[in-house]
């Protein structure tokens, strides 16, 4: 599972918060980042909030559709509501409208799976993707939180940053996803000073076992904060075949940042 955000305290700019609406939002990133249901019992071991507070905070997000309970109303998930916000992002957003006719092309292209993805934090978030035509394909929903670390698309976006924004961003030892991970942090901004050479980023199987991604930096802003991969599974990936996606990939990040240049 990946990482949550940090707490909402933990990242504010200064000033006075208002505490219960720092806590429903902790509540709501909580349930992000756990898909699933819940018991009361747990999510206060996580959250830590008095438990009478925490209930009636539950019980008024479960009445205005921000999370949602079980038949038993013991277990909470999160709700139908955070999926409308969701989407009301994507759809307003001018870089995701500007990519769709670029991810259409180039999923036509490669006839594998494209994603477009945003650098939030330590992690990178994904804002849309274009399935595989292939009956061997990954699988990755809009609105999944991976590492940055762990992904090509990560590592281009991090490859735009310098080693010391790198070094304030990540913590020394990274989490490992698979035995291919990199885990030391200075080992990766060594690869990033490849990938700045290169022109693109590769997941050697380094978020999931069996697949190997491409990614590309769109560079419309410094650093970069959007990013288009490749996912080809290794069993049908060859030398030419990976000179094929990388060339394409590379094209279409040109054309990206020309559509976005304006923004």
């Amino acid at each position: 599972m990946a990482p949550a955000s940090p707490p909402v305290a933990a990242v504010s700019g200064g000033g006075s918060q208002v505490k219960s609406a720092v806590r429903t939002v902790e509540l709501l990133e909580y349930f992000a980042g756990r898909p699933g249901m819940h018991s009361l019992a747990e999510v206060q071991a996580e959250v830590k909030y008095p438990k009478s507070s925490l209930y009636m905070l539950l019980r008024t997000l479960v009445e205005l559709g921000w999370v949602e309970t079980d038949i038993t109303g013991t277990r909470y998930g999160i709700g139908v509501r955070a999926l409308l916000v969701g989407t009301s992002y994507i759809d307003g957003d001018a870089v995701v409208g500007a990519a769709r006719s670029v991810l259409d092309r180039l999923a036509e292209e490669t006839t594998e799976t494209i994603h477009l993805a945003r650098l939030d934090g330590p992690n990178v978030v994904y804002l849309a993707t274009r399935q595989s035509q292939h009956y061997l394909r990954p699988f990755t929903r809009v609105g999944r939180r991976l590492p940055a670390h762990s992904t090509s698309l990560g590592k281009a976006l991090l490859a735009t940053c310098t080693d010391d924004q790198v070094r304030r961003l990540l913590p020394e030892r990274l989490e490992p996803l698979t035995e291919h991970t990199i885990t030391d942090r200075e080992q990766l901004i060594a690869e990033l000073a490849d990938i700045r050479r290169r022109g693109y980023a590769v997941d050697r199987e380094e978020n999931t076992l069996g697949l190997r991604c491409f990614g590309v930096a769109v560079r419309y802003r410094t650093p970069a904060r959007d990013a288009i991969s490749c996912s080809v599974p290794v069993a049908r990936l060859t030398p030419e075949r990976e000179r094929a996606v990388t060339e394409a990939l590379v094209y279409a990040g040109e054309m990206l940042e020309l559509a976005t240049r304006r923004l």
